[in-house]
């Protein structure tokens, strides 16, 4: 069995979360700025999480939920998954993003990992707070997959990471084969292979072993 982690927003899904939402606010464009600086790794993520959060203060909890409802999986994402599922492989999302998008993106191409691991958009009086809270803000995605590792009996050594940007450094540095789709050039040397589509990724997978 081995450990498969996925990066979500520009890696298993195209979209970005945060700049769904903020169309639904009238600041997507300042939003998008902020996550493109963050991706190539300008400035730490955790501020930048905080600072795009904190635009989205006062949108109304239905407009939140439409824009997760419009989150989905790249094509070919729902097969690569359970692909590895089938295999025999322990597949698992580890994103700054939201869990209720990710749930949804999965829902609609009724796929499913073992875990997701993700922050979340508090709500109070039916609005966003502007906070944001959950294990991926100050947490990193090595410690992330170090857990996940432990809980399930996996071995780091063996462990296969997928991502893109700048915070997927730590996880596609820890795992034993760091993958990057359509990787920024800051991540991108970090990378033991760089694929650009799912088909692409699949592949991969077929001839390194991981799926017959």
């Amino acid at each position: 069995m081995t450990l498969v982690a996925f990066d979500f927003d520009g890696t298993l899904s195209e979209a970005e979360m945060l700049v769904a939402l903020g169309e639904r606010y009238g600041v997507a464009e300042a939003i998008g700025d902020i996550t493109a600086r963050a991706m190539r790794g300008e400035l730490s993520y955790a501020e930048s999480l905080r600072e795009r959060a904190a635009m989205l203060e006062g949108l109304p909890d239905h407009e939140a939920a439409a824009a997760y409802e419009e989150t989905a999986l790249r094509r070919g994402a729902a097969d690569v998954l359970e692909r590895l599922q089938d295999a025999g492989h322990t597949t698992a999302i580890l994103t700054g993003g939201f869990t209720p998008g990710v749930e949804a993106a999965l829902e609609r191409d009724g796929a499913s990992v073992d875990r997701i691991v993700a922050n979340d958009l508090p709500t109070a009086d039916g609005e966003l707070t502007g906070e944001v809270e959950g294990p991926l803000i100050e947490g990193t995605k090595d410690d992330a997959l170090a857990d996940l590792c432990t809980e399930y009996g996996a071995d780091l050594a063996t462990t296969v990471a997928v991502g893109d940007g700048a915070n997927d450094l730590p996880m596609l540095k820890a795992a034993g084969h760091a993958v990057g789709f359509e990787p920024k050039d800051a991540v991108e040397p970090h990378c033991d292979d760089v694929v650009t589509t799912m088909d692409a990724l699949e592949g991969l997978f077929e001839r390194t072993g991981l799926l017959d």
